[in-house]
């Protein structure tokens, strides 16, 4: 449970393509505390990596690798069949390439946070989180590493020493072994707002989350996630921001080493 009520509130931001065509991003950054930016294999490119690191310095948001599978079509969100050795690989190098940009502009890469199916994969497959949590320790050690709160990639940074921020999704249902209702499944996603934000303040204030078989689960919620993408991804993150803040919990990026 996270007992100092502060919690940091991140966003997948970067994923589109072309300088000029960034959707949200600039609108939601006042709202969110970290950003995880898209490094070129599910979404984004050179251009968009650079705009995005530079508007997140300017709002004062941490900046975190957002690595995923090389699927541009399936947006990441379809599994590979990686082995370890190459799940390293690409994490290495998309690491690499976003902490550039973040270094040419003057920032320090904050984070780490793994995209779609390989987040998914690797909560649940100890030699991929494994392998993720070893691209992480050689190229960026003092980064932190984000993961699904619980998982076996939370398990593999702790083991090599790694800050870690166990997350906790506003806009997803959950199963009861602490794993999220994958997106083929009906009811994967919360689309009523205030139920998202309900769910949000019981796992920040509680340290639970109810589950899709009704049995509460124990969660520690270090950072939440709200995904930039949707509809009303603005909206929702202005009435998240107001909501934690009028419950007296701060918003802040966690602290590297």
């Amino acid at each position: 449970m996270n007992t100092s009520l502060t919690v940091d509130v991140n966003c997948d931001l970067g994923e589109s393509f072309g300088a000029y065509h960034l959707g949200n991003d600039e609108a939601i950054l006042p709202f969110v505390t970290s950003a995880n930016i898209a490094c070129g294999f599910h979404a984004g490119d050179p251009s968009v990596m650079k705009k995005t690191v530079r508007l997140a310095l300017a709002n004062s948001v941490a900046i975190g690798a957002h690595p995923g599978f090389p699927d541009l079509v399936g947006f990441g969100r379809r599994e590979m069949a990686a082995t370890p050795e190459e799940v390293y690989d690409m994490v290495v190098y998309q690491i690499g390439a976003l902490s550039a940009f973040v270094q040419a502009q003057g920032g320090q890469l904050h984070h780490v946070k793994p995209h779609g199916a390989l987040y998914n994969m690797a909560a649940v497959n100890a030699g991929l989180a494994q392998a993720i949590a070893e691209a992480v320790y050689h190229v960026h050690p003092n980064s932190i590493l984000y993961g699904l709160a619980g998982s076996e990639l939370i398990t593999a940074g702790q083991k090599l020493g790694l800050t870690v921020a166990q997350e906790v999704f506003a806009d997803r249902t959950y199963q009861a072994d602490g794993t999220l209702t994958s997106r083929k499944q009906p009811h994967a996603l919360i689309i009523d707002q205030h139920e998202a934000v309900a769910q949000v303040l019981r796992m920040v204030q509680e340290g639970k989350v109810r589950s899709q078989q009704g049995t509460d689960v124990q969660i520690q919620a270090d950072t939440i996630c709200v995904h930039g993408d949707g509809a009303h991804a603005l909206e929702f993150a202005r009435i998240l921001h107001q909501t934690l803040t009028q419950e007296g919990i701060t918003l802040k990026a966690m602290d590297t080493v």
